[in-house]
């Protein structure tokens, strides 16, 4: 009991430093390459911080545990508005300038229903992965094509402000493959604890995946929203929150189908996804801005609602588990 104990500990805080430094050493690099400063928020900033839930959703799936790689997606999703967001708000609100920004909060709530509707009927097939593998590629051509703009974006703004510039391209390029090894050592020890924690206490792999490693691969998205909220780049800490959950939407769940489809309990339709559903279209109400000033702002009031719901979430997923 102990050593899977340690093994999930030690695995969720390597992953959050090698995840860090992933991010800073491929924005940097991109930076060196000539990307524009929005694309690297969109692209980098935005999906990169996912990097955590597509190798271990990876490596789960590889693994035979497809409860662990959807719990770990779906959950982060969660975890993302309710607990991430949440937080921030509650810290310091955030407010939405960025257009981009408000032009994604649509397409995560389609993609969101779209996830719905392929689970109504229990399976995850191959033809579902691929839906989500195109969505995926689809979203990522809108992406490139909107990032190379070169029209004004608060979120390009706050970017050339946090991506950082000290960096020679040689520590860039250091940060990215030592950040992307550590990444994948320390999801493979991160799955095996969770694996043997699930066993041991006779809970299901999609439990652990929604709550322990969901929370644990969603940290590297705490601590940047923080940050940045701190410093005042709200915009990058909603961009963490909403790339993350089109990335973990398409290709976490995408990729993890593809290499092993899967049955799912119909409680993670009636529970699980009809929360993230919910957060999701409540994202999108409060962070699209329908007032007069065209911004949208989670405030600390609309910050603590979330961390109730997912206070709520969680309680009622450990006693239907």
């Amino acid at each position: 009991m102990i050593l899977p104990l340690l093994a999930v500990l030690f695995g969720l805080i390597v992953l959050v430093i090698s995840s860090d430094r992933f991010v800073d050493g491929a924005a940097a690099t991109a930076r060196y390459f000539g990307m524009p400063s929005l694309l690297i928020g969109m692209v980098i900033v935005g999906f990169g911080t996912s990097a955590p839930e597509i190798v271990v959703s990876t490596l789960a799936a590889i693994q035979g545990n497809p409860g662990l790689a959807i719990g770990n997606a779906y959950g982060s999703n969660v975890a993302n508005i309710a607990l991430i967001l949440g937080l921030t708000a509650l810290l310091n609100p955030v407010q939405v300038s960025s257009k981009i920004l408000r032009k994604e909060l649509p397409i995560l709530t389609l993609i969101t229903l779209l996830s719905v509707g392929l689970l109504l009927d229990l399976e995850f097939s191959s033809f579902d992965a691929s839906v989500l593998l195109l969505l995926l590629a689809l979203l990522m051509v809108w992406t490139i094509f909107n990032g190379l703009k070169k029209e004004p974006d608060a979120l390009a703004v706050e970017v050339d402000q946090a991506v950082p510039k000290p960096l020679t391209l040689k520590k860039a390029l250091l940060f990215l493959i030592f950040g992307l090894l550590f990444l994948i050592l320390s999801s493979r020890i991160l799955v095996w604890g969770a694996v043997e924690i699930a066993q041991l206490f006779g809970v299901s792999d999609l439990v652990i995946g929604l709550t322990i490693v969901a929370v644990g691969t969603s940290l590297p998205e705490l601590a940047s929203s923080i940050l940045a909220a701190k410093k005042g780049e709200h915009d990058i800490a909603m961009g963490n929150v909403i790339g993350s959950n089109l990335f973990n939407s398409t290709a976490v769940v995408g990729v993890a189908g593809a290499i092993k489809p899967f049955v799912i309990d119909g409680l993670v339709l009636r529970r699980d996804m009809l929360v993230m559903t919910l957060l999701t279209i409540s994202l999108f109400i409060i962070g699209y801005g329908f007032r007069k000033n065209r911004q949208g702002r989670v405030n600390r009031f609309e910050g603590t609602g979330l961390l109730i719901v997912y206070a709520i979430y969680t309680i009622i997923l450990i006693r239907t588990a």
